[in-house]
């Protein structure tokens, strides 16, 4: 005989009640969902087994930033392109499928694509100023936008775009909807670019490097304006980046890219807490150690700038007189010693790069002396400099549009040693640059290509080598890793350090990057407004900063603890 056992009336309800959780739960994310990514593979259009992106799937929340990161060449941006809709005709899509709540994007004409973008999907670009109309004014860029999606009078247009401005915290918006993007800093030029974004109220943001080459103080703004507007408009946000400190400091969920696939996704706080992957703490891992300083090493003075001071005439009215003078640099000292490295830091605009050109006798000096090895460079014609220039050398901040891209890499690098007057044969030349090329970690082979044939940490590695090619004592580094993959910048930052040694060349490392600072630099000078507020050993400044604004770029420096 079967007995039936009796149900609890309790356990009914909180089943009940469980399920009824569980269903409301389940709405609410479906509810907040903004855009899905599923199984997502794009290939070359002739070669469908050389994948991009291989089964890439992931989803945007209303509200909820989610962060895409990996080096350059995973796949990131063309992720975003593929949202979308807009990869090069190389490429195609052959699996997978991109949907809004209610509507799947592949299936809509071009025409109807269009009307997504800009409206439902928007886009913040990393390089403002080249995404921008350099010949008309912000606002009437802004203005495009919203006559292509609002059926607005042109005075309501006017005064929305005047609105998005102060939203996204220009000042006098009412006049700078009038001013051209190359008279806006390169803070302001992204804030454009966000307004520009928010003009027809999109639920979905695509930011691809929306804060690469800002100065930290900037981007600090720029992220937290980004987050801010998240939340107050609930817009879903795709984050691309590779700054894992921007990363823990913004996002809601973080996704790892590598090689065209995600390899771990899940909450910011579980992942940098617990990676699941060894690619991922590789990542948290190549952020340089801020509590890691450099020995002084106490050498007799190679460089000594005494009291340099560079002045440019500001000409107004019609027969162009000098109506004033700005101060790009105005009366700095410092010294930089065998085999040593000064970190110059600041904004943007501060006057670290007209120093390092004046140092190169690059730029016309107002005031002031510019001593190297007792020789007084501030006083030498450029024909008189010449001879010097094997001892003084640069290398720049984007390696590819310092080269010539119809040369190879044995042109490039050759160039110096014969314009420089190296007493050298031909073959002694090729057996530098192989030798060269073997100690910046690339092939000896390298030299027959081009440089679009290498990634952009392989590019910077050979701005490195040709700077080495004629012997320097003394190399300008001028933001040489500010758009470098994390990674790429430790091993270009490791290299640096490791050539010192060898070497014992000097640097004069000009940055906005103070994160850096400890694993490159023996000494700091923090310049603000062409004046240096404050020098000193690395240790003593970053962590007994003296004045507020060494104490400011500290603070808005994202770190991830």
């Amino acid at each position: 005989m079967m007995t039936t056992a009796l149900k609890d009336p309790s356990t009914e309800v909180a089943c009940s009640t469980t399920k009824k959780v569980a269903a409301t739960v389940a709405a609410t994310k479906e509810h907040s969902l903004a855009l899905s990514v599923n199984q997502l593979n794009v290939c070359l259009r002739h070669s469908p087994y050389t994948p991009i992106l291989q089964d890439v799937s992931f989803q945007l929340r209303k509200g909820e930033i989610y962060a895409l990161v990996g080096e350059s060449g995973s796949g990131k941006s063309m992720t975003t392109l593929s949202i979308l809709r807009l990869l090069p005709d190389a490429l195609e899509i052959t699996k997978g499928n991109i949907s809004l709540p209610d509507t799947d994007l592949f299936s809509l004409t071009e025409q109807e694509m269009g009307d997504v973008r800009g409206k439902k999907i928007a886009m913040i670009f990393q390089d403002a100023l080249t995404a921008l109309n350099p010949v008309q004014t912000v606002g009437k860029q802004i203005a495009e936008t919203l006559k292509l999606h609002t059926t607005l009078s042109a005075t309501a247009i006017r005064a929305r775009t005047v609105e998005l401005f102060a939203e996204v915290g220009i000042p006098e918006p009412e006049k700078r909807v009038d001013w051209y993007p190359h008279q806006m800093s390169g803070g302001q030029q992204q804030r454009v670019m966000i307004a520009m974004a928010l003009a027809c109220e999109p639920d979905i943001l695509l930011a691809d490097e929306p804060t690469t080459a800002l100065d930290v103080t900037i981007q600090k703004q720029i992220l937290e304006l980004i987050k801010k507007l998240t939340h107050s408009h609930k817009l879903a946000v795709l984050l691309i980046t590779h700054d894992m400190g921007v990363v823990r400091q913004t996002a809601d969920r973080v996704g790892v890219m590598y090689q065209g696939k995600i390899i771990e996704q899940g909450n910011c706080g579980d992942f940098f807490a617990n990676p699941g992957e060894a690619y991922s703490q590789q990542l948290i891992d190549s952020l340089p150690d801020r509590h890691d300083y450099l020995a002084l090493k106490g050498q007799q003075p190679l460089l000594k700038v005494e009291d340099l001071a560079i002045h440019f005439p500001v000409r107004k009215g019609l027969l162009q007189r000098v109506h004033s003078y700005t101060r790009a640099v105005d009366g700095i000292s410092f010294t930089i010693g065998k085999g040593e490295t000064l970190a110059l830091v600041g904004e943007s605009g501060c006057g670290k790069s007209t120093t390092g050109r004046a140092i190169l006798n690059l730029e016309k000096t107002t005031a002031g002396n510019i001593w190297y090895n007792n020789l007084r460079l501030t006083s030498m014609s450029r024909r008189e400099m010449l001879p010097l220039r094997k001892k003084v050398q640069v290398i720049f901040q984007n390696p590819f549009s310092s080269m010539n891209p119809r040369m190879t890499v044995e042109d490039i690098i050759e160039e110096g040693m014969i314009s420089l007057g190296l007493e050298l044969s031909h073959g002694e030349r090729i057996e530098r640059i192989e030798a060269l090329l073997a100690r910046v970690k690339l092939e000896p082979d390298h030299r027959h290509r081009y440089p679009h044939e290498f990634s952009g940490g392989q590019r910077q590695r050979i701005a490195i080598a040709r700077a080495l090619a004629v012997e320097p004592d003394l190399i300008i580094c001028d933001e040489p890793t500010s758009a470098l993959d994390v990674s790429i910048r430790a091993e270009v930052l490791d290299l640096l350090l490791e050539l010192q040694r060898e070497l014992n060349v000097s640097y004069l490392f000009i940055t906005h990057d103070l994160s850096i600072i400890p694993h490159i630099a023996h000494r700091v000078a923090v310049m603000q407004g062409g004046k240096i507020v404050e020098q000193g050993n690395t240790e003593q400044v970053l962590n007994q900063p003296r004045h507020e604004y060494t104490q400011k770029l500290l603070n808005a420096v994202p770190a991830v603890t």
